[in-house]
């Protein structure tokens, strides 16, 4: 167990726990007094561990969990919510805050993880790192609070959410502090603004400190009919070709897009329809929670849906639901397209795809969101002539494809602007949650186009805010 948190009286600290430095990992505390406030508490991704005790998510935390008054969640990717039922096994029993929407999906995260963490337990004969228990009492503690909502969290501060638009119910999160009149903003994970289906992120430009993720810090994404259009073509010539199209999708946000997109191409006759086996138990849960609360849609789009068009579902789409079926897929003959999960292929069915799929050349795979260094996806994606999956080695022949623009993170132009919104307010901009490389160019860039203060600091650094 690590040290206990002290601060001296009155002073605002900022600990830096996780994510400082990689895009995984989120996990801040910001420090009163004898208050801890925590901003999320995700798992570090990035690998499978063989060796359990080289897997950074089982070891102990930094801190004591059980003198963290209170966790603040700012949408449901496990990068975010991952560590929250053993921060509860660890002895945290302070109130839990996120909108409704976080809280709907996390539960059904959190059941789907179970699952992964038990088995992960009983094959390298170790304890698990939480347990049902842990999960039902995370849940039980967990209060909901809607957009633009003043909610007094302490006698000092009260916290307020804004629209990410990253995913469902993705928030920033504002700590007022009523003593100083100053606001520290948690960005959390920022929407590729406008999208398809969500709202758009709201405008910040009242930060008096701001913690901003940089996930794409460095680079810019393609255009969004450019990426629709890389999209139908890379349909249209797998179909041509009577090849399997594999595309790995993280299960919350890229999978709901998606299937909007290609419902959008299907019916509108600009994709011939073929089998379409959507290959994650997980990802149609999610998506059940996705229809069922488009009021947080965009307007076009909600009013689509009123208009009785199922925005998540076209001909010949075929729902996976177990093991079984998922293994039949094969005996379906090509053209045929296989949406599964992990998206970064560190586990879930679309490892069984690849080692099957990948070493023909009338076959591809579309890569359409981040990979982390060091996962599968990643060794696919840089071009590795063959790759060990589940120890076979699988030479990889098969078509390479990146659509970058299907990112729900912004862009470092508009990361850029997001940070001068607050020119002139802002004391202190910390750019995190992103690779290194990613972080300290937009750390520069930030500085380069303005007079701001802008830092990229370390995992495990404490800086005083005031």
């Amino acid at each position: 167990m690590g040290e206990k948190i002290k601060s001296k009286s009155g002073e605002v600290k900022l600990h830096f726990y996780g994510g400082a430095e990689s895009v995984t990992g989120s996990n801040f505390v910001i420090e009163y007094d004898d208050k801890k406030i925590m901003v999320d508490c995700g798992l570090t991704q990035g690998a499978y561990y063989k060796n359990p005790k080289d897997d950074p998510n089982r070891q102990p935390f930094d801190y004591d969990p059980a003198g963290i008054d209170y966790l603040l969640v700012t949408h449901a990717h496990a990068d975010h919510i991952g560590r929250i039922p053993k921060l509860v096994k660890d002895g945290f029993r302070g109130k839990i805050y996120s909108t409704p929407s976080t809280r709907d999906l996390t539960e059904i995260m959190f059941d789907d993880a179970l699952s992964v963490v038990s088995n992960y337990a009983r094959e390298h004969n170790v304890e698990p790192t939480y347990q049902k228990e842990d999960v039902e009492l995370a849940m039980s503690l967990w209060q909901t609070i809607p957009y633009h909502q003043d909610f007094e969290l302490t006698d000092r501060f009260s916290i307020y959410f804004k629209d990410a638009g990253h995913i469902l119910g993705s928030a920033m999160i504002y700590l007022k502090d009523k003593k100083t009149d100053k606001n520290i903003v948690f960005t959390g994970d920022l929407g590729n603004t406008p999208t398809p289906l969500i709202r758009d992120t709201e405008k910040v430009d009242d930060a008096n400190f701001l913690i901003m993720e940089s996930v794409y810090g460095d680079r810019n994404h393609e255009g969004r009919a450019e990426r629709k259009e890389k999209l139908k073509q890379t349909l249209n010539r797998i179909i041509d070709r009577k090849g399997t199209l594999l595309i790995p999708v993280f299960s919350l946000e890229k999978t709901q897009v998606l299937l909007h997109e290609m419902n959008d191409l299907i019916e509108g006759g600009e994709v011939p329809s073929v089998p379409v086996f959507f290959d994650s138990p997980l990802g149609i849960r999610l998506t059940e929670v996705y229809a069922k609360q488009f009021q947080n849609f965009n307007e076009k789009v909600q009013e689509r849906i009123k208009r009785g068009d199922d925005i998540f579902d076209f001909p010949k789409l075929k729902k996976t639901y177990d093991r079984k079926e998922s293994q039949s897929i094969h005996r379906t003959k090509g053209p045929k397209i296989i949406v599964a999960s992990s998206g970064m292929s560190i586990g879930g069915r679309i490892m069984d795809h690849e080692k099957r799929y990948l070493e023909d050349p009338k076959n591809a795979i579309l890569f359409i969101g981040y990979q982390v260094p060091g996962t599968l996806g990643r060794a696919i994606k840089e071009g590795n002539k063959s790759v060990k999956i589940d120890n076979k080695k699988v030479a990889i022949k098969a078509e390479i494809g990146v659509v970058n623009g299907y990112s729900s993170h912004k862009d470092s132009d508009n990361l850029l602007q997001f940070a001068l919104d607050n020119e002139g307010i802002v004391e202190k901009v910390f750019v995190v949650l992103g690779e290194s490389k990613s972080a300290m160019y937009l750390t520069q860039k930030i500085r380069d186009n303005s007079t701001i203060n802008a830092v990229h600091p370390s995992d495990g650094e404490t800086v005083v805010l005031y």
